[in-house]
């Protein structure tokens, strides 16, 4: 895809990773561990000072192994998730088959979806059916609304500044509502789409039609499936009745909540329109079709008799690097860092380009309410700052991005003074193949789309692909949102 030069009006900064306080790359809590375990080393020794031949050097390596970084996470922590991740598939915990039951019983869905449980309710401004997915274990109400984005290229730079501007909004009116804990957007590319369009152009065509122009529409035809897609996005809210000043006593009350939370959130000129709240219908469609891509363009029929749990994969292992269900396989990656830099208002826009893959995008958000979000800035300026000191008394000076983060930190905590909120927010990719043989070209190719942003930085969710799977599908599981 060619690049666009992008106007300095329209490049969004102000990312920035937390990050707390400790000695030698360690994070605050693992330097209190260190100074504990190497004091109580100290004390054993003077009592067996052999034991320190062996517990001075094991201690050191497991605190540098902390201290160092693998995939842009501590060493430790990819380590400690390997083995624990062959500890359990060695028990086959990471494969998943669905059982058979007779009725009345029935199962849920596998993994972060077991206490999901969907309810087909209606909106009372609309009066039309609409899908909500409910968390039994957290009481928690998802409700999740289908898009219909407009392109922004080419539209006037102030038109894309109001987008963004609008959109800012949105986050501060979620931060001034308790009942909303987070919200996801998800983009979701199916290619082949042209292939209808193939069908019906061989249907229509004159075969006394000029040689030269059979040619070209055969060359059209055969190029569309890899040069088109169905594009579907939505955003899930997640919001919980309970903390409404008079909170809900049965189901029904608890939805009509939800659905009144939900109907305050105005997308009005965010740069895409609403085309309806998502029904239970779509629900499923989107659910079972994840795990099953090729009943992407089934009638709707086929979904309304599905239950919950009929939507989930009948078959499903998670690997280290990769997630094998029914019909397909598919690897998912996550945010390794936050954007170093500001970037373009179009930087997912390579993401976002049709392929020979499904793909899913999702941006996860919890904005954080205004003394939450004051008292974090507050806490990463202090962080930062002893972070530069400690460097100087050591070296002499600070390093130059200790002192570049902390001016960062000090901008940030400017912004929220100024009303600005403070957002938790990932990305998350999945891209899905139909054989197990196409995981080579699935991975080269999100990985050209991944290098051509320029600006993220992406590693494979190791250990946790069913999971972050999951993340991108309306079911209610959003893992910034805390219980």
């Amino acid at each position: 895809m060619s690049s666009h030069e992008v106007p300095q009006t329209l490049m969004v900064g102000g990312f920035r990773t937390r990050r707390s306080f400790g000695f030698g790359g360690l994070s605050k809590t693992g330097t209190m561990v260190a100074v504990a375990l190497l004091t109580a080393e100290g004390l054993i020794g003077t009592q067996v000072p052999l034991s320190l031949l062996v517990t001075i050097p094991v201690t050191l390596a497991v605190f540098g192994l902390a201290a160092s970084k693998r995939h842009g996470m501590p060493a430790l922590s990819y380590y400690w998730a390997r083995f624990v991740w062959k500890r359990v598939a060695r028990y086959d915990a990471t494969s998943y088959r669905r059982l058979l039951l007779p009725h009345p019983y029935a199962l849920d869905l596998p993994g972060v979806g077991a206490s999901s449980t969907l309810i087909r309710a209606t909106d009372p401004t609309t009066n039309r059916a609409v899908g909500v997915v409910h968390d039994r274990s957290s009481g928690r109400m998802t409700i999740t609304t289908l898009l219909n984005p407009g392109g922004s290229l080419m539209a006037p730079t102030s038109s894309v500044q109001g987008n963004i501007r609008t959109w800012s909004a949105v986050l501060d009116s979620m931060a001034t509502d308790p009942q909303i804990k987070g919200a996801s957007v998800t983009i979701q590319i199916t290619p082949g789409a042209g292939e209808a369009l193939g069908d019906d152009v061989k249907r229509r065509q004159d075969p006394d039609a000029p040689q030269l122009a059979k040619e070209v529409i055969g060359d059209l035809v055969r190029t569309t499936p890899y040069a088109t897609a169905s594009v579907a996005p939505w955003m899930s809210v997640s919001v919980d009745p309970s903390e409404s000043a008079s909170p809900p006593v049965d189901l029904a009350e608890q939805v009509a909540e939800a659905l009144r939370v939900v109907d305050g959130l105005d997308l009005t000129g965010t740069g895409t329109d609403i085309e309806r709240r998502a029904t239970d219908i779509d629900l499923r469609r989107i659910v079972r079709s994840a795990y099953d891509p090729t009943v992407f363009n089934a009638r709707d029929a086929e979904f309304a008799d599905l239950s919950w749990s009929e939507c989930g994969p009948q078959a499903a292992d998670d690997e280290w690097q990769e997630y094998a269900h029914d019909a397909g396989v598919s690897i998912s990656w996550v945010l390794r860092e936050m954007p170093r830099r500001p970037v373009p208002y179009s930087v997912l826009l390579p993401l976002l380009a049709p392929g020979r893959f499904q793909r899913r995008i999702t941006l996860s958000y919890r904005v954080l309410d205004p003394l939450e979000g004051e008292a974090v800035v507050e806490r990463e300026i202090s962080n930062a700052h002893d972070r530069a000191r400690a460097t100087q008394e050591v070296k002499g000076r600070a390093k130059h991005s200790q002192a570049a983060d902390l001016k960062k930190s000090q901008k940030a905590a400017a912004e929220v003074a100024d009303g600005a909120q403070v957002v938790d927010w990932t990305l998350r990719v999945t891209a899905t193949a139909r054989r197990a043989e196409d995981l080579p070209n699935l991975r080269q190719e999100l990985d050209r789309a991944v290098k051509a942003t320029r600006s993220l930085r992406f590693r494979p969710a190791f250990g946790a692909q069913a999971s972050t799977f999951a993340a991108g599908l309306p079911i209610g599981f959003n893992p910034l949102v805390k219980d």
